[in-house]
């Protein structure tokens, strides 16, 4: 019984496309949702070029890797809609560029992480330069996956993406990926964003590619809740940590417990804006102070405005 049940389900999912594209689409949205956690484990703000990016690419077996990182590069930033201009053939390449990319002999780096991409900021909203190291003999796996960090997106996903850690493709965009960049830099983003507000721009975009918009939508808003379930869970300390977490084996202790008290403020942010969840100053004030009480700076900051709304409503 139970063996022709399962044939019967399997049947049915290979004859009807709703069923494969609704699983799909579930696990696009939680691709989405894994970008914006970094591996030390800790929910990340969002951050973007704001300028014209130049390029210098540098090192050994140039002649090998440079046109593909080139290509690479060129295909996120288009998809981003920023300008990328290659500066590595002019004398005063080190100077102007705001992007290095330099191609390492083999036995540099470590054989977990062959390449590896740094971004730098003075706040976490504009990217004000990047740094990118891929080992020779990794670089053709490496560069859209590492390029896909210089446009500023941070996670380690699971799904069908380049930064996933088994990624299906290597030698080109996926249509998640594509996804990604024309929402991260669409207009409706400014950089600082919190996982909250960004989150719903990234799921409309997936919702935009389905063909039964209005059914993705459904699914996307029952994914919100869910998220949101988690993530209170996971601020309290009752909840178990996310799959992205676990996953990157990078996290420590010191990194999970930033990462609590920094999803209490952003959950303290969302409901305080409305962003994935209904406006609720009562509940916006509860999850800022507890971020507050667990070392946040921007919490307490944030903590008037949250009580000015609730004096302003009981009036």
């Amino acid at each position: 019984m139970w063996k022709s049940g399962v044939v019967a389900l399997l049947s049915a999912a290979a004859l009807s496309p709703a069923f494969a594209q609704s699983d799909e689409f579930e696990q696009g949205l939680g691709t989405m949702w894994e970008v914006l956690w970094h591996q030390s484990g800790t929910p990340t703000r969002l951050v973007r070029w704001e300028q014209d990016m130049k390029v210098r690419i540098y090192g050994v077996n140039l002649a090998q890797h440079k046109q593909h990182t080139l290509q690479a590069l060129r295909a996120v930033a288009g998809e981003a809609g920023v300008k990328l201009i290659d500066v590595s053939d002019q004398t005063n390449a080190a100077q102007v560029a705001n992007i290095s990319v330099e191609i390492v002999p083999d036995t540099m780096l470590e054989d977990n992480q062959p390449c590896v991409t740094y971004l730098n900021f003075q706040n976490e909203t504009r990217i004000d330069s990047a740094a990118m190291q891929m080992r020779s003999r990794d670089a053709w796996r490496c560069a859209y996956h590492e390029s896909m960090h210089v446009m500023g997106v941070r996670g380690h996903p699971g799904g069908k993406t380049v930064l996933s850690y088994f990624p299906t493709k290597v030698d080109g965009l996926m249509p998640l990926d594509k996804a990604m960049l024309r929402a991260w830099y669409s207009p409706r983003m400014q950089g600082g964003m919190t996982p909250f507000e960004v989150l719903p721009i990234l799921a409309d975009e997936l919702v935009a590619t389905m063909p039964d918009r209005q059914a993705a939508a459904g699914a996307r808003d029952r994914f919100f809740g869910r998220i949101i379930d988690q993530m209170q869970s996971f601020a309290q300390g009752a909840g178990d940590v996310p799959m992205i977490v676990k996953r990157s084996g990078k996290s420590t202790e010191e990194g999970i417990r930033f990462g609590r008290m920094e999803m209490s403020y952003f959950l303290g942010v969302a409901y305080l804006e409305g962003s994935t969840v209904s406006q609720d100053p009562n509940q916006a004030v509860r999850w800022l102070q507890r971020a507050a009480t667990l070392g946040s700076r921007t919490a307490q900051a944030k903590l008037g405005a949250a009580q000015a709304r609730i004096s302003g409503s009981t009036r």
